[in-house]
């Protein structure tokens, strides 16, 4: 259970959130929704003790699992299993357990050997009481339903992509959750990097989950099959709007309180404007100039109790950058293999990148979609094979973990490292157009939300005169009215394009010449029969 008092959020001068009181109790399917930048992750890292609120009070009572968009946390060395496994302290357990059993089969001293036994039923009692061998096959069984191969499991964190990380950090934590019923669920988009089998599943888990959950996602299936309640962040009115309903009855819900305050506002301002009116004509009299006082009084009391009404969001206006001038094939890759110790990745890959080519890389999960394009932006050296730069070549990379962004400085100065010999004056002006206005262009990048780091490092592009894009899951974190953006956005770029996506309708706004399958390296035509292979990639 959480329990929030009087709770008020600010980022630097700018209020979030106005003070407000609620309760996330077990059995509460809470999506809590808003624009991108509104305040989403910010109430959830609180709620989750990761950050202090500007006022109030979040009480927190049993456990917490919180997924944040961009977990970074755990031993690199430590393998994915042992990683799931820790969620319940059941990795340590084992690994002692497995010492122990070597050490028995060494030792001669029988004393010694009575001792490591005693030990070892001590050890195996403690894991027993966890749950077990039983705990570590639903373990398995998660991670299989998250995409995560035993093959995965067995590899260290450090050579796992980022999707894959994320996913582990997923399992872990709805690991935790199934061991304790009344465990609340803190979980920030967490259906970025799953297939669609994968995002079934966890519909299915959440409905389940008998503890408190609160998820922020743009996946509307998801709210649509998992929550009870709706709390909407209404970033024109720093307010939280608490609906005790169902996803589809909230949508109806906020519709009627918005054409009621609209209605309420029509008629105050109706009344104000006939009170103001009478007053003015009664000023004129001294005998009759306090009544017309007495009037302004009540025109301004109506006045200052006028509903709010919900002005309509702001949108980022993306296009992308002319490209500039290149030869005919900017961008050529031959031979490209990449491993992870014993594990291969892929090998032999090869990619002609003509001007104005659409390229969208398919492939599973893990088989190195991410990894590809570091290589061909430079990010990341292959194991063998070149990448090979042709005439005029300019490159622009969002990637997928907002790498490209130096989190320690300010909004302004990633723009300035990204675009040097532009003015402030038009990086203000971009910047503007993105939605970071005023004192927002100061603010550090790792206090953004992950939609805020989006469009932030969509803005960097915008800078580039780019012609060739390297996209690698560019409307993850996005509300769709900025996804549309984006799509539309890709539909105009001139230049050629290398896309890794999950979204369906990303694709579809590339219309691609040519599809790249991993691992094996395969390239060929694009046909619409792929598409289906989009969502399970």
């Amino acid at each position: 259970m959480i329990i929030v008092s009087e709770l008020e959020l600010r980022a630097g001068a700018r209020t979030l959130i106005e003070p407000v009181s609620f309760r996330v109790q077990p059995g509460d399917r809470i999506g809590l929704v808003g624009r991108n930048g509104a305040g989403k992750t910010t109430m959830l890292k609180t709620l989750a003790g990761e950050t202090l609120p500007f006022a109030g009070k979040v009480d927190i009572r049993g456990e917490i699992g919180y997924l944040p968009q961009d977990p970074r946390t755990g031993d690199l060395a430590d393998t994915a299993r042992d990683r799931v496994l820790a969620a319940r302290g059941l990795d340590v357990i084992l690994r002692e357990m497995e010492k122990l059993q070597l050490e028995m089969a060494e030792f001669v001293d029988e004393t010694a050997r009575d001792t490591a036994v005693r030990r070892y039923g001590r050890l195996e009692e403690r894991f027993g009481m966890l749950g077990g061998y039983a705990a570590e096959a639903e373990a398995a069984r998660i991670c299989s339903s998250l995409g995560l191969p035993d093959r995965v499991l067995g590899q260290q964190i450090g050579t796992l992509s980022g999707g894959q990380r994320r996913r582990v950090e997923l399992a872990r934590i709805l690991f935790a959750g199934s061991g304790n019923s009344d465990a609340t669920l803190l979980l920030d988009e967490p259906t970025n990097h799953l297939d669609a089998d994968s995002i079934t599943w966890l519909r299915d888990f959440l409905r389940a989950h008998s503890g408190g959950l609160i998820v922020i996602s743009h996946d509307v299936d998801l709210l649509d099959k998992s929550v009870n309640k709706v709390f909407h962040l209404d970033a024109n009115r720093a307010a939280l709007d608490v609906y005790n309903v169902n996803w589809k009855t909230y949508l109806t819900q906020r519709d009627q309180d918005e054409r009621r305050r609209r209605r309420e506002r029509a008629n105050a301002e109706k009344k104000i404007d006939s009170l103001r009116a009478q007053a003015d004509k009664m000023r004129a009299k001294a005998t009759k100039a306090r009544a017309a006082h007495q009037m302004d009084r009540r025109a301004e009391r109506l006045a200052s109790g006028l509903a709010e009404v919900r002005v309509a969001d702001r949108v980022a206006k993306l296009r992308f950058p002319d490209p500039a001038p290149c030869g005919r094939t900017p961008l050529t890759a031959t031979g490209l293999s990449k491993s992870y110790g014993s594990l291969e990745v892929f090998t032999g890959v090869d990619l002609a990148i003509d001007r104005g080519t659409r390229v969208v890389v398919l492939g599973l999960n893990g088989a190195g979609k991410t990894t590809l394009l570091r290589m061909l932006a430079g990010q990341e050296t292959p194991d063998a094979g070149e990448v090979h730069p042709g005439h005029g070549l300019r490159l622009g990379y969002y990637a997928q973990e907002h790498e490209t962004l130096d989190t320690s400085r300010t909004v302004l100065d990633n723009m300035r490292a990204a675009a040097p010999t532009a003015s402030d004056v038009d990086l203000r002006r971009i910047l503007g157009a993105f939605l970071f206005g005023g004192d927002a262009v100061e603010q550090l990048a790792e206090t953004l939300s992950g939609g805020e780091k989006t469009r932030l490092a969509l803005a960097g592009l915008v800078c580039s005169s780019a012609n060739v894009l390297l996209l690698d899951e560019p409307t993850n974190n996005l509300d769709p009215a900025s996804r549309g953006e984006v799509l539309s956005a890709l539909r105009t770029y001139r230049g050629s394009v290398v896309l890794v996506t999950h979204d369906p309708g990303a694709v579809e706004a590339l219309s691609p010449d040519k599809v790249l399958m991993l691992p094996d390296g395969v390239e060929d035509t694009w046909s619409p029969d792929l598409a289906d292979l989009v969502t399970l990639a």
